[in-house]
């Protein structure tokens, strides 16, 4: 279950037509514009044309389709304007992957605003949560119950992302995960997004394969494996608790092969979609990156097929 982040640029349904043309299993996009609050309805034969795609390639109602919420939403701002306008924008979010028969959209927790720490200051995750935390963790939780009630028996699942902890942005830490999804009225709509980069660059070291058994015991223990519905392949550019959020290819950065290799040969994770976001470029010989970049992780899949 390997893709990639594709564009919809002059309709979404290229981003289909792209990702089987380059062989892939999966496919994360934008619905709208990321950037921006508003944008115009999904038009009536968009999304005939883009259903009937989905249905042609054998991927409708199942879980290789994986959406990106707006960066512009925020459900832990403190202040009561900002966080309303941003439950509305993700209701939006959430009714366009469903008119669109999305399962997945992953979504950055959210940043609790305030004093943010010091530039460089690495992550305690050894510690409780503290009370400013704490804090927006919960209007979190306030803002996805009520998205819940005001759509009530919708599929998609909103998929927490794993984060660097850059600013004050929460996330960094499997217990801000674990906790978010434990106080939710309904915790079945909620899953997670454990992205390689942001978790290396957070503080998480899965750059052998005894560290990186140890990263998947705590996710486990903290939040629990079994609600990782996406996973994002990204390599760091930054060193581990570097707190820096710049992907690099597959090889290229500080995970460690070893951090790809215990999740591509994990039984549990075969099913998931594991999408890359890393740069949309070709290399020395004209092959695209993230044709490069799906082989590589193939031949480590591979491989543990050989040695069961």
């Amino acid at each position: 279950m390997f893709g990639s982040h594709l564009s919809i640029a002059g309709g979404m349904v290229n981003a289909l037509t792209a990702a089987s043309a380059q062989g892939m299993d999966c496919v994360q996009v934008f619905t709208k514009n990321q950037r921006q609050w508003k944008a115009k309805p999904l038009v009536d034969e968009d999304v005939d044309l883009w259903i009937s795609t989905l249905k042609g390639m054998g991927w409708d109602e199942t879980n290789r389709i994986v959406s990106h919420n707006s960066y512009l939403v925020n459900m832990a701002s403190p202040d009561a304007t900002s966080r309303q306008k941003s439950i509305a924008l993700q209701l939006e979010e959430i009714e366009r992957c469903e008119q669109l028969h999305i399962p997945f959209l992953v979504s950055h927790p959210g940043a609790r605003l305030g004093t943010p720490r010091k530039r460089g200051e690495p992550n305690a995750l050894d510690t409780p949560i503290s009370e400013d935390e704490l804090g927006g963790l919960k209007r979190i939780v306030d803002s996805l119950d009520e998205i819940h009630a005001s759509l009530p028996g919708y599929k998609t699942i909103t998929c927490l992302e794993t984060t660097v902890g850059s600013g004050t942005n929460l996330g960094y830490d499997f217990k801000h995960l674990g906790w978010i999804r434990e106080h939710v009225q309904e915790p079945a709509r909620v899953g997670f997004c454990f992205d390689t980069c942001h978790i290396t660059a957070g503080g998480y070291d899965m750059s052998t394969p005894t560290r990186a058994k140890k990263v998947l015991d705590t996710f486990d223990h903290e939040a629990g494996t079994q609600h990782i519905k996406v996973f994002h392949f990204n390599d760091s550019v930054g060193d581990v608790g570097s707190r820096l959020d710049r992907h690099a290819h597959i090889g290229e950065g500080t995970c460690g092969k070893s951090c790809f290799r215990s999740i591509v040969q994990h039984p549990a994770f075969v099913d998931v979609p594991k999408i890359l976001e890393t740069s949309k470029e070709e290399n020395s010989k004209g092959e695209l990156m993230d044709v490069v970049n799906i082989a590589k992780l193939r031949k480590m899949a591979k491989t543990a097929k050989k040695h069961r």
